[in-house]
């Protein structure tokens, strides 16, 4: 049978790969989708509002099958669960490795939509602050763009996705194309006037998220279910399957292809050029080869490098396009796990409206005026109030009637908050190919290297330290700080591998996210990113995706790829 003739192939279907989608068939481009997992079918895949009482499980789970088949993934307490376990993959199919003492937290969802489904909805843009650090602290390298390369852009995304937030005029946190904001509750906005009053330069603004407050591009206004995690049946929430993919298929130009897991690229050392993929029919194993004139790896941070890191020839033996030697180094993830909870007195005769899939955050306040004497770069935080419900009785003594009665009303106001920490690029954190360990298709897998160091584990104390000071300030009761933090790779936020730069020594891609050895490569996932910034990166995965394709058509119709 013969190939189909495609402009592009866009591996992955997730955010990057939903955003390529969408601007190269609107832009004429003939372009093949291929997706490792199976269609969703939101009827059928979510289960949002099913009572507890009608899961098989009752929420408890199949606890024995899930922490055999699903154990990495199941450290999303929130999210792998009985109601979306579904949209995880399963571990055993699917696995990795890494060193003994260094645990990576993998999260990762092969089906159509990717892990746009599961996201945190979290929409920053960064700052010159951070295309800068280099600048200031000389750690890695120079990115070769800046934030005004990039503004017209995060325009571009933000005006199709639809963000809800706040302008507040801050230099290290741009303001953006904004949907009216979500409310803050009240003991949110106690807080944020205590900030205001006690704490020069530092400030909190509701979440910028993508959730829609309002109907938009002919989708509906969130309904505060809460549940995003599951699936989002209004499609009130950005994912490339509600937004992106739809858009792509409405030109004619687009095809996806579920069960389609790519093994490799080939590589024509004559024509410099990435010539075809090779793919494996997830269900019969059965081998094909794809060809086309473009190829974006949208697969995701560290999917995309193991294509990469499988495609070596005898040029590149440690993987394609790797001249430089960076290729799967500086790999980042953001750190957590610490900040602090606490109760928030009054307000007894107020409760919150419905269940806000948002948050609060407070942005940037170290190494932005001053410079910090135990770090570099820095940190924010996200955080909300609310008052508690029933399951305070699962901490409380008590028996009976009155004890269960004690429990239908509304508990005690809670606020929380933690903090989310920039990651240095650090050489030392790589992966490589693991030749011997193969997954379910028999491909090779990776090895991931990675573990955290001294300015991450400085930069966690502070967070915790100022996390308590900040709501002693704002007269809270009954203060827990935590700080133990998190493996990487559980913030969900890898990124790296595969850094831009203007340098090929030093570099693995230009400033249009396009392969500095193979012009018709482009890579415009999280493993582009230089630096990993202290804020949410998929806004400027989104941006920087966008920006790509338009690059990439204009060199393809001047016959430069």
């Amino acid at each position: 049978m013969a190939t189909p003739n495609y402009d592009a192939i866009i591996v992955g279907s997730g955010i990057t790969g939903g955003w390529a989608a969408k601007e190269l068939t609107e832009k004429r481009l003939h372009t093949l989708v291929l997706e490792a997992g199976r269609p969703i079918v939101p009827e059928r895949d979510y289960v949002e509002h099913v009572p507890v009482w009608e899961l098989k499980h009752r929420y408890w789970d199949d606890r024995f099958a899930r922490e055999r088949t699903q154990p990495i993934q199941r450290e999303v307490y929130y999210a792998c669960d009985e109601y979306s376990h579904q949209i995880f993959v399963n571990d055993q199919e699917n696995p990795y490795s890494f060193e003994p003492g260094k645990h990576f937290s993998w999260i990762r969802g092969r089906q159509v939509g990717g892990k746009s489904i599961t996201w945190g909805r979290q929409s920053y843009r960064w700052s010159d602050l951070d295309f800068e650090a280099y600048l200031k602290d000389g750690v890695a390298v120079d990115w070769p763009i800046r934030y005004a390369d990039i503004a017209p852009w995060y325009d571009h995304v933000e005006e199709f996705a639809g963000i809800s937030g706040q302008a507040e005029g801050l230099p290290q946190l741009p303001d953006g194309k904004f949907l009216p904001p979500m409310e803050m509750t009240c003991v949110e906005l106690d807080f944020k006037d205590a900030l205001a009053k006690h704490f020069d330069g530092r400030i909190m603004t509701i979440g910028r998220s993508a959730v829609l407050t309002r109907v938009h591009k002919g989708r509906a206004a969130c309904h505060y279910c809460g549940v995003c995690h599951r699936g989002c049946i209004t499609q009130s929430y950005f994912s490339s399957l509600n937004s992106t993919l739809p858009a792509a298929q409405k030109t004619g130009r687009l095809t996806i292809r579920p069960y389609r897991v790519v093994h490799s690229l080939n590589f024509d050392s004559k024509t410099r050029r990435v010539s075809s993929v090779r793919v494996l029919d997830a269900q019969s194993k059965a081998r094909l080869e794809l060809k086309a004139r473009l190829f974006f790896l949208c697969a995701s941070t560290l999917e995309s490098r193991r294509i990469l890191l499988n495609s070596a020839t005898a040029e590149f033996p440690n993987g394609l396009a790797n001249s430089s030697g960076e290729l799967g180094h500086n790999l980042m993830d953001h750190h957590m796990g610490s900040g602090a909870s606490v109760i928030m007195p009054g307000h007894e005769d107020k409760m919150p409206f419905g269940n806000r899939p948002n948050g609060f955050y407070i942005p940037r306040f170290r190494n932005v005026d001053k410079k910090h004497k135990d770090f570099i770069r820095g940190y924010g935080y996200q955080g909300g109030g609310s008052r508690e419900g029933w399951s305070r009785g699962l901490n409380s003594v008590g028996l009976g009637a009155d004890f269960k009665n004690s429990l239908k009303g509304p508990g005690k106001w809670r606020l929380g908050m933690e903090g989310f920490g920039e990651c240095l690029p650090n050489h030392n954190n790589y992966v490589e190919v693991h030749k011997e360990k193969l997954d379910t298709w028999g491909i090779p897998t990776l090895k991931i290297h990675c573990s955290w160091g001294d300015t991450e584990l400085a930069m966690s104390k502070d967070i915790a330290v100022q996390a308590g000071e900040m709501l002693a300030a704002a007269g809270a009761k009954d203060i827990q700080i935590f700080q133990q933090i998190n493996p990487p790779g559980l913030a969900i936020h890898e990124m790296g591998t595969a850094r831009m730069g203007r340098d090929p020594k030093t570099s693995v891609l230009n400033a249009h996210n396009q392969a500095h050895d193979i012009k018709n490569l482009f890579l415009p996932d999280g493993a582009c990113m230089v630096s990993s910034s202290c804020v949410n990166p998929s806004l400027t995965y989104m941006a920087l995706t966008a920006r790509a394709c338009d690059f990439a058509v204009s060199e393809m119709r001047e016959n430069n790829l």
